[in-house]
């Protein structure tokens, strides 16, 4: 996951993970105290099968290392793995695609679109994928998650490249109410 770099916390902070933060149960990932409610009412996104499409793999040839700007201002060592070209809602589109260096079997999608700043993290969204050798992959939107640094600046995450700002709005995966959206910076 590209996201991972979990800070430390005070053992009397909680970890909840965003898929069971409804349910109080434990996990890797910390919610700030106080957050939960919102966390409870982000929880449950409808799902659209129409933002689940298939996707090929363009593989590029520039596997030089480098330096993806992060929220925190230390820059993460990515490397560019190609463009994942797909078409949703009747528009052909491309989202440039990395692997982080340490963890190289999943491929990080980071894009904003229209609804960045809206109704989701203004700096864009993650999709996480399991690399294959067939180059041949579903992106789900559906599974869109905003970066943990939403919920808890501690966080080190990646801003999303500009080649990936679609230009269309993508409601699916994990947003928030419009009168949320700012309101837990």
């Amino acid at each position: 996951m590209a996201c991972q770099r979990y800070p430390p916390y005070p053992p009397s902070r909680r970890p909840v993970s965003w898929s069971r933060a409804a349910q109080g149960r434990p996990s890797r990932k910390t919610i700030r105290p106080g957050w939960r409610p919102i966390v409870r009412r982000r929880m449950r996104p409808s799902i659209d099968p129409g933002y689940d499409v298939p996707a090929v793999l363009k593989p590029t040839d520039d596997r030089t290392v480098f330096q993806m700007p992060t929220s925190s201002g230390a820059p993460r060592d990515m490397r560019r793995v190609g463009s994942l070209e797909f078409t949703l809602k009747g528009l052909p589109l491309k989202l440039t695609t990395f692997v982080e260096v340490a963890t190289p079997t999943h491929l990080f999608v980071a894009f904003s679109d229209l609804t960045s700043g809206n109704e989701t993290y203004p700096a864009g969204r993650y999709v996480d994928i399991d690399r294959n050798s067939t180059g041949i992959y579903e992106i789900d939107f559906n599974r869109a998650y905003n970066p943990y640094c939403y919920y808890n600046p501690t966080y080190e995450c990646p801003y999303p490249p500009p080649e990936n700002r679609l230009k269309i709005p993508v409601r699916a995966g994990e947003r928030m109410k419009r009168s949320e959206v700012g309101s837990l910076k």
